[in-house]
């Protein structure tokens, strides 16, 4: 899916490194760009991470001996498999009293379905479901990230957040105006905001007592928010039941 700017993460890591390795923090840059942009050829991902050619194929040749990159017979470099390993136990029961709960609410609205945790500034995509049956839907895999000053599982996430912890990461301004209807009605809507053309609504998950998250779904058009808002939080008191 493609992304209308670069993740808070990924600008942070690209910054000149005066306290560890500029290799390692190149090559989670490297990382983090396919993860938001998806695809890219050697020379692209140069380009993103602002060095040569030679630099980005010495990062990739690294990458690729640890599986965390894969190459098709294209050329296009593609997150490895080794990354599902490592993220395997990340939140492990968050992801498993999610994903069914997750799966029903796709199914049921033909939508995409994912749920969001809070890194820092970011909102990563933890969980997603597919709707079955449904030839075309949203994409939205997991490790997107985005910043969580915009779009609707961002904004969910904002919710959960004191104006003071709000300003410790670096937000001189106030809250995202839909926070108020967050804490109001329970859930946020977002449209063109991430990704042009996409409408999200997400809900939070007050359940986690580490781990900020909160449930989402995203499609085209202008569907009825109402009813999406509904749905994602009933799936939040579902997942939250479970984690009990």
């Amino acid at each position: 899916m493609p992304e209308t700017r670069t993740s808070t993460a990924a600008l942070r890591a690209a910054k000149p490194d005066t306290s560890g390795s500029q290799t390692l923090s190149r090559g989670l840059t490297a990382l983090a760009l396919l993860a938001d942009h998806g695809s890219q050829s050697i020379q692209s991902l140069a380009d993103l991470l602002g060095v040569h050619r030679s630099v980005a194929y010495r990062l990739v040749r690294t990458l690729e001996e640890h599986r965390l990159v894969v190459r098709d017979a294209g050329g296009m470099l593609s997150l490895g498999p080794q990354l599902v390993v490592l993220a395997r136990d990340v939140e492990h029961d968050l992801q498993s009293a999610s994903l069914p709960h997750l799966q029903q609410l796709a199914d049921e609205l033909g939508m995409t379905a994912f749920l969001a945790v809070r890194d820092g500034d970011d909102a990563v995509t933890l969980v997603t479901a597919v709707p079955r049956g449904v030839n075309a839907s949203v994409a939205q895999h997991p490790g997107h990230r985005h910043p969580i000053a915009l779009g609707a599982p961002g904004i969910a996430l904002q919710s959960m957040l004191s104006e003071a912890t709000w300003r410790e990461l670096g937000h001189d301004g106030p809250m995202h105006p839909e926070v108020e209807h967050v804490r109001s009605r329970g859930y946020a809507v977002s449209a063109n905001e991430v990704i042009q053309g996409i409408t999200a609504v997400g809900a939070p998950l007050r359940a986690r007592r580490s781990t900020d998250a909160s449930v989402a779904v995203v499609t085209v058009g202008e569907p009825d928010t109402a009813a999406l808002g509904a749905a994602v939080q009933r799936t939040a008191r579902a997942i939250e039941a479970e984690l009990r």
